[in-house]
């Protein structure tokens, strides 16, 4: 297993404005550029950084502002407004290849991204872009992944089947994957980068909704939105593999809760298991609802239809995954979260919601489970260890396990706030494995908007304060 490290970047930026009556509007506008400057700035180290190989990449980096500059309650919109304005436009300036014009999909316009040749080789991805129905207002966002076969062939039947679905007005992103052989996955680092950088982009655009992100597949799109769905879940409102089945080393179901998940696959469809790697995942799903029925706001905290078709074998009906899906909203702030921090493809994330690992226990799993009442925060983090219970005698894949878990120790941890996830007025209480570990009230910075911007990309977690902690 590859060691994973964690290397906080503190970048010092000391702010030292005085705000007079004659000067705020000017040195508002000042710290805008100077917040926008350290955005791009930022922006290019980290590439450069973690292009250097895929050990590099591999290796998160967590980037921290620096900053005295402390708020008052009144002026955490405004500020929010500023650092949001400040990264879209740090963005835009960003030298990359960006997201075209969206156009009707039926026109089939479409470009590529050149993915780092560090990550993988001659990889070009080719994607469609495009809106159904009118373009209007914040608008759901579908990416859909097409089937292993010839990969022109599937890439185009998969702008077929999108104008298809009953699921507008919506826009869509359907890329081609770009290297057949060893690296038809959607999963590995060449396409994790892909993904990074398309919720980077699509998170500033006007046209879509931040709350209503949609991935979904079929075959080995199938297999790859499952493996999506639970490492990138803090991004979906609902995920919808078809025709795949993954064992659930590749996908713990814990990480799916507060999103939507429909998975569909012929009851017939025997190759690789699918149909019994489906079944696994509904009793896994079935079984982690039972243990976690509700959130700690009492709202149902898994939200799922995995379904069997009787009498279908690889090829069924695709029509009712979008549908079902456009009904989903991502809730930002969940209360309760499920966290199996694991690796994928060498790779771990460095946070979820609204939690962001400066430093992980071990080279196990993590394993976080996170309530909020009333201004207090229990944290159960443990490591994770996996036993195979079943492995088929053709191939030896690991199809079943049992988890068993030990108190994580040696971590450091912080914990990013807002008045949606407690009372900022009052102190908060940090409780994690039984321990009291802080107690007070927060602070409310400019410095915990940037970095959280930084590490989210997301409007809707831009977090005014947090607590970091070492356990």
């Amino acid at each position: 297993m590859m060691k994973i490290n964690r290397i906080a970047v503190s970048v010092g930026l000391t702010l030292t404005l005085s705000f007079t009556h004659n000067y705020v509007s000017a040195q508002n506008q000042d710290l805008h550029e100077t917040v926008k400057t350290y955005f791009l700035e930022t922006l290019k180290t980290k590439q450069s950084m973690e292009l250097k190989s895929k050990d590099a990449y591999c290796q998160k980096i967590n980037f921290t502002m620096v900053t005295r500059k402390q708020l008052k309650a009144e002026d955490i919109e405004s500020n929010r407004q500023m650092v949001w304005q400040a990264w879209r436009e740090a963005n835009q300036m960003f030298p990359e290849a960006k997201l075209i014009k969206a156009e009707n999909l039926q026109y089939g316009s479409h470009d590529s991204w050149s993915l780092p040749e560090t990550l993988e080789p001659n990889a070009i991805m080719p994607y469609y872009y495009g809106y159904k129905g009118e373009l209007s207002g914040k608008m759901p966002f579908f990416i859909y992944l097409h089937g292993s076969g010839s990969k022109e062939l599937e890439w185009r039947n998969g702008l077929r089947l999108g104008m298809g679905f009953n699921d507008g007005p919506s826009l869509y992103f359907i890329p081609q994957i770009p290297n057949e052989g060893d690296y038809y996955r959607w999963w590995q680092v060449a396409k994790q980068y892909a993904w990074e950088r398309l919720f980077r982009q699509t998170l500033t655009n006007d046209n879509i909704d931040p709350n209503r992100l949609y991935v979904f597949g079929i075959s080995e799109g199938g297999y790859g939105s499952q493996r999506l769905a639970s490492f990138y879940a803090d991004y979906w409102a609902a995920a919808g593999p078809m025709a795949g089945g993954e064992p659930l080393k590749n996908a713990p179901v814990e990480n799916c809760a507060n999103i939507g998940f429909s998975f569909l696959t012929g009851a017939q469809d025997a190759d690789f298991y699918r149909n019994k790697l489906t079944g696994y995942t509904k009793e896994a799903f079935e079984a982690a609802k039972k243990a976690h029925p509700t959130a700690a706001d009492g709202k149902p905290l898994f939200n799922h239809r995995i379904t069997l078709i009787p009498g279908r074998q690889h090829a069924i009906e695709y029509g009712p995954t979008t549908p079902w899906l456009k009904e989903c909203v991502r809730n930002p702030y969940p209360k309760t979260v499920l966290w199996e921090d694991f690796e994928m493809d060498g790779r771990r994330r460095s946070g979820f919601y609204n939690l962001q690992v400066l430093q992980v226990p071990s080279n196990k799993r993590t394993y976080y489970d996170m309530s909020i009442n009333d201004n207090v925060i229990k944290l159960n983090i443990n490591d994770v260890d996996y036993t195979a219970t079943e492995r088929d005698e053709r191939w030896g894949i690991e199809m079943k396990f049992r988890r068993s878990y030990s108190k994580a120790k040696g971590g450091r941890l912080r914990i990013y706030l807002n008045d949606k996830l407690v009372d900022l007025n009052q102190p908060v209480t940090v409780i994690i494995n039984d321990k009291q570990l802080y107690h007070d009230k927060v602070k409310i910075t400019l410095q915990d908007m940037v970095n959280s911007c930084l590490e989210y990309y997301d409007p809707y977690r831009i977090y005014p304060a947090s607590i970091e902690l070492k356990y």
